[in-house]
């Protein structure tokens, strides 16, 4: 996925984009994220780069512990991982929820297939089916899984377009507990008005003892309306928008979480898919705001994604390895899964080592930036891990993409492939929390881009 030309947009990106959408590596949607253990993980279903309607085969799965550098772990699950159904498209929106350690994910299956569970050890995966068949199979509606556990412990699942349905869980989250029962207070009746203009894609929480209720309002384009009950399964009552639809953006899909202090809302827009093609193509991109509350617990409205994003809440420790997929903004660049394996084998006999997620697709003039690194230590030197292609230069700016130079790390070499060497260079001291950009400078293909890491004076 290539975007505009560097020179062309950089003002644009810079005043316009400084964050949201918050992935620009690959086209997502349908941000389902959770809080576990002081880390957001952000799982999306993934648009193709060659979409033009719906063509959507697995999902993906972004870390963030500042809410503005999100690490790419890749893909976390498939429509491959069910074997009781064989659609090569329709990995449509999914939720994970955690519970006595153990991460259940939830999926909707194309074609009036029902919806799937997945379950796994560790909120990385790997996810398996454990029932082998779906877990609900209702009606057409069958889409948008989210889940949600009371304070007394049961679970309810929730699902529907433009109906919203739900069923309750058995403590082992893939079993249901009673009959589906669609939802009285939001269900559409022919002739009857329709304050609520339900539409899909609900999310489920609680706080402060008031139930709410977010989802994808009227169609097309979609805002984000809410209702509010006094428990899980309501009466639920209209309350208004959360933030209105926009021409800007076809659909939007709401995902809610509270994170040290403060609560999110994630969506999406069409905003990097705009860039570079004046038709409508179902590509699109994540974005997230901090909401906020009115004393009665309403919630107040927000504009449309807003493009600065939302505020840093941590800083980056540079001493540490820091994954090259960390960014908080890119421009030109992809980041993909490599394999490396072991050398000095007759050809196709090597051993896998290992898996990577790397940064690819380098040319000249393409960045990542990274936000809020401490450097308290001061620095001396910065270690890279890369595998040439054509070769290149990094240049680590700091502050801005046009800021002073800390340092040049030279890439040589050519086609060496999954090739991966650690270079080390000298760079100037600095101290201080900043904002670093790496720039890539070279002719096309340079190399691919693993880790960083400073060491101090």
């Amino acid at each position: 996925m290539k975007f505009l030309n560097l020179i062309t947009i950089l003002g644009f990106f810079q005043l316009s984009f400084a964050q949201n959408p918050i992935i620009q590596t690959k086209f997502t949607a349908d941000p389902a994220p959770m809080v576990y253990k002081d880390t957001v993980f952000l799982y999306t279903s993934h648009d193709e780069d060659d979409a033009f309607g719906f063509k959507m085969k697995d999902w993906l799965l972004y870390t963030s512990t500042d809410m503005v550098n999100w690490t790419d772990h890749g893909i976390v699950a498939s429509l491959k991982d069910f074997k009781w159904t064989d659609p090569e498209n329709g990995a449509w929106a999914p939720q994970v929820i955690e519970r006595n350690g153990k991460f259940y994910m939830y999926c909707p299956m194309p074609g009036q297939r029902g919806i799937g569970v997945l379950v796994a050890d560790s909120p990385y995966g790997p996810f398996k089916d454990p029932i082998g068949k779906p877990l609900v199979k209702n009606s057409s509606d069958d889409i948008d899984p989210t889940v949600f556990i009371d304070d007394d412990g049961q679970a309810y699942l929730y699902w529907g377009n433009p109906n919203l349905w739900y069923v309750k869980l058995n403590e082992d989250m893939i079993s249901v507990n009673g009959s589906i029962i669609k939802d009285p207070s939001i269900a559409k009746v022919k002739g009857s008005p329709d304050p609520f203009h339900y539409q899909e894609g609900p999310w489920v929480w609680k706080r402060n003892n008031h139930y709410y209720l977010a989802y994808a309002s009227t169609c097309c384009p979609e805002g984000i309306g809410y209702a509010m009950g006094k428990s899980a399964t309501g009466p639920w009552e209209y309350k208004g928008m959360i933030m209105d639809s926009d021409k800007r953006s076809n659909g939007n899909h709401p995902g809610v979480i509270d994170y040290k202090g403060k609560t999110y809302v994630f969506g999406f827009n069409y905003n990097i898919g705009k860039q570079t093609m004046s038709k409508h193509y179902e590509r699109r991109s994540v974005c997230v705001s901090e909401m906020k509350y009115n004393a009665d617990g309403t919630i107040q409205k927000l504009p449309f994604w807003n493009p600065e994003g939302v505020k840093r809440i941590a800083t980056l420790n540079p001493y540490n390895r820091v994954e090259a997929e960390t960014i908080a903004f890119s421009e030109g660049l992809k980041t993909e899964k490599m394999t490396e394996w072991e050398r000095n084998n007759p050809y196709d006999t090597g051993k896998k080592i290992t898996d990577r997620m790397v940064v690819s697709s380098i040319n000249n003039g393409d960045y990542l930036k990274v936000q809020g690194v401490d450097f308290s230590k001061g620095t001396q030197s910065i270690e890279v891990s890369v595998a040439a292609m054509y070769g290149g230069t990094i240049e680590i700016r700091t502050d801005t993409i046009d800021g002073p130079i800390l340092g040049t790390v030279k890439v040589t070499g050519k086609a060496e492939g999954d090739i991966f060497k650690t270079i080390k260079a000298s760079v100037k001291n600095i101290k201080g929390v900043h904002d670093l950009y790496f720039v890539f400078k070279g002719d096309r293909d340079l190399f691919y881009f693993d880790w960083w890491k400073f060491s101090a004076d």
